[in-house]
């Protein structure tokens, strides 16, 4: 455990009676770490069996810049668009060399967020502070990365898509995007849920930690077990139904709704995604 690691966790186990100004500075540090990207909240795992692990210390750090913030007046144009937040989580800076696009139209991004070089930003839309976007990746508007998401290179997040976030329980998993994936518009990936690289999640597909996903080429259902929900790598996800065969479900011809899988990728599937570079 690194130094900051240490000291970070030893002042969120003391609570509300942490000494202020360390707390504040242990912060600032982890959030300038987690802007370089040197830092993460979840990051690569081989030893791991989801692939991942959480760095439970640096959720620690982030929960002590919203608990020793202070709210302050973020407004713009002099009060005529007032904001109020922790003078803690202020805006992400950007300039130009960074080689992040964020065409205006009213998105916003929180310091404490990395964004790689050559990701694209539609507007409006929101990435708020420990996510972590790769590369050449594209947050579509409307759009939400949540607090400790993390997205891997070249994924379309589409418009509407909605990547939930976590910092509370500090040990649970954020939602994972792995590289190459494509997240259709109105999609929506929650409670930890892992998509595996290369994967396509079709308009309108919902995962949550607990969503069963029927996996048709594989004949199986896939369900988390002790641990989250996991995409296979390459699948082609579409939102389903699924009949209700008890009670008056039963009687009154209910579904529920479901994912399904009904491919792998292939070279069809991919000259369509292959079109998404075109536009960054």
């Amino acid at each position: 455990m690194s130094d900051l690691s240490h000291r970070i966790t030893t002042l969120f186990e003391q609570g509300n009676s942490a000494p202020r100004e360390e707390a504040r500075d242990a912060f600032l540090r982890l959030r300038d770490e987690l802007s370089l990207g040197t830092v993460r909240a979840a990051e690569p795992d081989g030893s791991s069996p989801t692939g991942w692990r959480v760095n439970v210390w640096v959720k620690q750090g982030i929960l002590l810049g919203f608990r020793f913030g202070d709210i302050v007046d973020m407004g713009v144009a002099k009060g005529r668009w007032p904001f109020f937040d922790k003078d803690t989580m202020p805006l992400k800076r950007f300039e130009a060399g960074a080689g992040v696009r964020i065409v205006p139209g009213g998105s916003a991004v929180r310091d404490g967020a990395h964004l790689g070089q050559g990701v694209v930003c539609m507007p409006p839309m929101y990435i708020n502070i420990g996510a972590y976007v790769g590369a050449g990746t594209m947050i579509d508007s409307h759009a939400l990365v949540g607090s400790c998401a993390q997205i891997g290179q070249r994924v379309h997040v589409s418009a509407a898509a909605q990547i939930g976030g976590v910092l509370e329980p500090v040990g649970a998993l954020p939602v994972v995007i792995e590289d190459d994936v494509l997240v259709g518009g109105n999609c929506g990936v929650y409670e930890g849920a892992i998509v595996k690289r290369r994967a396509v999640l079709a308009s309108g597909t919902i995962l949550t930690g607990s969503t069963p996903i029927y996996d048709l080429p594989n004949s199986r259902i896939i369900e988390p077990s002790g641990g989250p929900l996991i995409v296979p790598e390459g699948a082609v996800v579409v939102p389903g139904t699924r009949p209700v065969t008890n009670g008056k479900g039963r009687e009154w011809g209910l579904s529920v709704a479901t994912p399904i899988i009904v491919k792998y990728r292939d070279e069809r599937t991919d000259a369509r995604t292959a079109l998404e570079q075109a536009i960054r």
